[in-house]
């Protein structure tokens, strides 16, 4: 069977202008209200930290609405889609266009026109913007917001990361302004045991040469009991001026969550890779954050049919009865998204199947609902 280009008709026109308008409008409603209700609740903040006029609006909001837009796009497609197609259905328009002799899956193209755009906005910020704009926004929050100077402090007190096969660092106290930490340690591992040491204390880091000093270090290599029972003594030594350099940049040392949403899709790869080499066991979080800027705009899709599917049809409930079904599914599948992640960090289920399992379940539930609808 020949695929035909449908082509846009004037009745195609008329859906993209309402789908897209509608949306629109959504969003700008919603960025009104969402930065009047979190200015009105950081006011205090940003008077008693001194926020500059500039930095509140420049360095926050510009860069805090990318990421509240993205995070509810799925919800107002729905929602927009739900309010103007019960709106043409109550006004009988949807049964005057199948009366015509269009089919309902030719009705479908302007919709899906529509999402297309919205799902290559969603993933332009998703892969680029957002994670340009998290890092000026998380700054000002660190900086600014009281309930957050804390909490969202970069570098936590004891850091502990993998730089090898068997091989970890331990950094306490370590500070970005100073590049420098309380105390040091690097652990190998061999055999499920510890093999050896190298611990210091008041370390700094050169950005430069990307080497670590400090005045004296310590090593050891632990005692063990070989093959034939014959159990080695434990060696310690003193040593003055370490100077070394490790398979870790400082860039590393910042929480790990915070950190990969303010990478671009393509450094994001580069350093999966990193870690990979590396043997980290934080691969799942990084898989769910690459897998999560594709999932979120495809589920556009699918949202889109499920919101033409349920309110194509007049019923007596007329909007408020296809708002209240769709605005329950959307979400469930919010909600069942966010418990696949969890599976995924913590292991329970691998990365890219948790987070494309809402996807594929409501897809399915998509194609009923499809093949349900009026005709």
């Amino acid at each position: 069977m020949k695929l035909k280009f449908p082509g846009i008709k004037i009745l195609d026109r008329y859906i993209i202008r309402k789908f897209l308008g509608t949306w629109i409008f959504s969003i700008a409603l919603f960025i009104v209200i969402l930065v009047v209700f979190d200015y009105a609740e950081k006011l205090e903040d940003f008077i008693n930290n001194k926020a500059p006029v500039s930095a509140i609006w420049l360095q926050y909001y510009f860069n805090f609405i990318p990421f509240f837009i993205n995070q509810f796009v799925g919800l107002l497609t729905f929602i927009g889609v739900i309010f103007f197609t019960s709106k043409m259905a109550y006004n009988t328009e949807i049964i005057a266009m199948l009366s015509s002799g269009e089919s309902f899956r030719r009705l479908m193209w302007p919709y899906f026109l529509s999402a297309t755009v919205i799902m290559l906005f969603s993933l332009a910020l998703n892969l680029w913007v957002i994670p340009k704009a998290n890092a000026p926004k998380v700054a000002f929050e660190q900086k600014y917001i009281t309930s957050q100077i804390r909490q969202s402090q970069m570098y936590d007190p004891n850091i502990y990361r993998q730089i090898g096969l068997g091989t970890f660092v331990y950094l306490r106290s370590f500070s970005g302004e100073t590049q420098k930490a309380s105390y040091f340690a690097i652990e190998r591992y061999a055999d499920g045991r510890l093999a050896e040491t190298l611990e210091a204390a008041n370390v700094t880091y050169n950005e430069k040469t990307g080497r670590w000093s400090a005045p004296t270090f310590i090593t050891r290599t632990m005692p063990f009991v070989d093959s034939a029972g014959v159990r080695s003594e434990e060696i310690f030594s003193r040593h003055v001026a370490l100077d070394t350099m490790i398979n870790l940049n400082t860039t590393e040392l910042g929480r790990l969550d915070q950190l990969i949403t303010t990478m671009n899709f393509r450094r994001l790869n580069e350093f999966m890779a990193e870690q990979k080499d590396k043997g980290s066991d934080m691969m799942a979080l990084f898989e769910v954050e690459r897998q999560s800027r594709f999932s979120y705009p495809v589920a556009i899709f699918i949202l889109t049919l499920i919101g033409v599917s349920l309110s194509s049809r007049k019923v007596r409930g007329g909007t408020g009865l296809h708002m209240g079904l769709g605005i329950g599914l959307c979400f469930t599948y919010i909600l069942f998204g966010r418990f696949a992640e969890e599976f995924a960090k913590g292991g329970i289920l691998p990365a890219a199947l948790a987070v494309w399992i809402p996807n594929i379940l409501f897809a399915a539930i998509a194609v009923y609902l499809y093949i349900k609808a009026p005709k």
